[in-house]
């Protein structure tokens, strides 16, 4: 429960905005560009989250402690005789710290604005209130992060499990109204999407991989939670943020038919 509340909190919302920003990258609503989309988004969670993170990297643990640092400690262990080596590993980790640090200072207010942004769907009038309403959760949130790990996670575990048991309600509703949808497991669509776009696939990717953004949190706090809460959250929430994506996707094309 506790993973669930501070690991995905980020990467649960991330098909949000990465939906909405795939076709602003200039791709039309038809029924092949949604699938091409929604299968980009389906493998890259598959190979880059599930594959990539959950199976293989979060083995490589310093004593029970992950992310960018650790990984850098486990690496200088067999360079210890090599300066020039060392050197690099710790300049190469210090530019992965880097990077940690610039998506934790942005992803939060994308993730908490694209949230709030839903107002301005429910209520026009509303949509001048969002920016200062994320201003006023961004500040909660911190505020409230002060007092630890496990005060947060007591609060939001159960906001996020409610979260995805209402993506997986919905999700399953909406399949049933466009089976369709499922055929973007298969590969194809994805390959078939990026061979039309060419060298323009490269800016959809760009958008694409938000839906992974939050992936690292995984890595990192395993020294919070342990290896298996964490994957054992993953698996279990995976479908719903596949889901996710189908809701948004299918709110962008209208109907795939």
């Amino acid at each position: 429960m506790g993973a669930i509340g501070i690991v995905f909190g980020d990467i649960g919302t991330s098909p949000l905005y990465a939906v909405k920003e795939v076709f602003h990258a200039g791709l039309t609503t038809d029924a092949n560009h949604v699938l091409g989309a929604l299968s980009l988004i389906f493998w890259s969670l598959t190979l880059v989250v599930t594959t990539k993170y959950a199976i293989f990297i979060m083995r490589a643990d310093n004593k029970g402690e992950g992310g960018i640092m650790a990984l850098m400690v486990l690496a200088l262990h067999g360079s210890r005789d090599k300066p020039g080596k060392m050197r690099f590993i710790i300049t190469i980790g210090l530019i992965g710290a880097v990077l940690f640090y610039g998506d934790s200072m942005i992803t939060p207010a994308i993730s908490v604005l694209s949230a709030v942004e839903g107002l301005s769907v429910v209520a026009l009038p509303l949509a001048q209130y969002v920016v200062p309403i994320t201003v006023a959760v961004l500040g909660g949130l911190f505020i409230l992060q002060a007092k630890g790990t496990g005060e947060v996670g007591k609060l939001f575990a159960p906001v996020m499990c409610i979260w995805f048991a209402v993506l997986g309600i919905m999700g399953i509703i909406n399949i049933f109204q466009q089976p369709e949808v499922l055929m973007a497991v298969n590969p194809y669509y994805a390959i078939n999407l990026l061979g039309e776009l060419g060298w323009k696939g490269f800016l959809v990717m760009g958008s694409v991989v938000l839906v992974v953004t939050g992936v690292e949190a995984l890595y990192a706090d395993m020294g919070h939670f342990g290896l298996k809460p964490i994957r054992y959250a993953w698996f279990s929430n995976e479908v719903q943020i596949i889901f996710q994506s189908v809701l948004v996707g299918r709110g962008t094309s209208g109907s795939l038919t």
